[in-house]
């Protein structure tokens, strides 16, 4: 077993921060455009058009084909954005600088973390969630993003688990584990050397990273009380007539009608699924969409209120900030 340790303290050796321009054709990155939606899913490469910042490394060789490795440089702060869902299992590890890292559910509180030099983020989100971040001193704050192949993982989930799944990772924010350290250690090493990596090395780091994995943050697979919850299918059914109809009045006895339950009784198991109320959860999809159309699009915010429901600027504006703790304006400037 690896040793994981739950405190604070630098024992890495230092990594110096990585300086120059990005080293991948400019081609391969997707192009932001004035769309109206963000996808629930995107690929590791998609997901950096949510995210600001510069990228200084990237393993875009043919001896990366397990690993998608990016090394990042971020805003000194970063307001409220929301990260779409990725297939892959991620790991976020801070190179350099320190920072606060806030990261919240669409339907929770924000929750913060301090992280420094060492200190690293997995995360296999089924749904999007919002982040945001400040760092701390003068030390530039940049992070290596990495990106298991969902078939490597799958087969080393196979040989050590003899599961034909793969386990569900349990979420971590800001830990610290030292043989984890180790292996992104030597990652970044062959990713900066000159030669790109040895593929035979990347291949078996690749492998060692996977079963580490695996051994030490797979998920319980203990039931909990949303056993009895809303069936899945149709929470699914609800959660997208909900999205269909962001712009009409809430009609809790029409949802109920469309998932075929009692008002009462779909109102209860609904909100022991999601935490929320029906009417909670829809506000908070309004919402969501509207901070998608302020920021990725130049729509009004006139229309981006009457988009998600709102003939009032006033109420609208109201009810995002009491959602987000900014008026739409100040979230769009961000």
């Amino acid at each position: 077993m690896a040793n994981i340790e739950p405190v604070h303290e630098n024992t890495l050796p230092p990594i110096p921060a990585v300086t120059g321009q990005p080293m991948y054709p400019s081609a391969l990155v997707p192009a932001l455009d004035e769309t109206t939606t963000m996808p629930e899913r995107t690929s590791p490469l998609g997901l950096e058009q949510y995210i600001a910042g510069r990228t200084l490394v990237s393993g875009d060789s043919p001896a990366w084909n397990d690993m998608f490795v990016k090394v990042y440089s971020r805003l000194n702060k970063q307001e409220p954005f929301l990260v779409p869902a990725v297939a892959e299992p991620l790991i976020v590890w801070v190179i350099s600088g320190e920072a606060v890292v806030e990261e919240r559910d669409l339907d929770g509180e924000w929750v913060a973390n301090t992280v420094t030099v060492g200190d690293f983020f997995l995360t296999r989100s089924p749904t999007p969630y919002e982040m945001r971040w400040r760092a701390i001193g003068e030390a530039p704050f940049q992070v290596m993003h990495l990106y298991l192949s969902v078939p490597l993982f799958e087969r080393v989930a196979y040989d050590v688990l003899g599961c034909a799944a793969p386990p569900a990772l349990r979420d971590i924010s800001g830990g610290k584990d030292t043989q984890l350290s180790h292996l992104l250690a030597l990652i970044h090493q062959e990713l900066t050397s000159e030669g790109k990596g040895s593929q035979l090395f990347i291949q078996g780091l690749a492998q060692s990273l996977a079963v580490h994995l695996i051994r030490n943050y797979a998920a319980s697979d203990a039931p909990d009380d949303r056993q009895n919850a809303l069936p899945g299918f149709k929470l699914r059914r609800a959660v997208a007539y909900l999205e269909e109809n962001l712009a009409e009045p809430f009609n809790l006895a029409q949802l109920a009608e469309t998932v075929g339950m009692s008002e009462f009784h779909f109102s209860r198991l609904f909100k022991k699924a999601t935490g929320l109320s029906p009417s909670r959860y829809f506000i908070r999809q309004r919402i969501a969409k509207a901070q998608l159309l302020l920021q990725e699009t130049d729509t009004s915010i006139i229309e981006v209120g009457m988009s998600v429901g709102y003939s009032s600027p006033s109420h609208f504006a109201q009810v995002f900030r009491r959602e987000t703790g900014l008026q739409p304006s100040h979230y769009r400037r961000g």
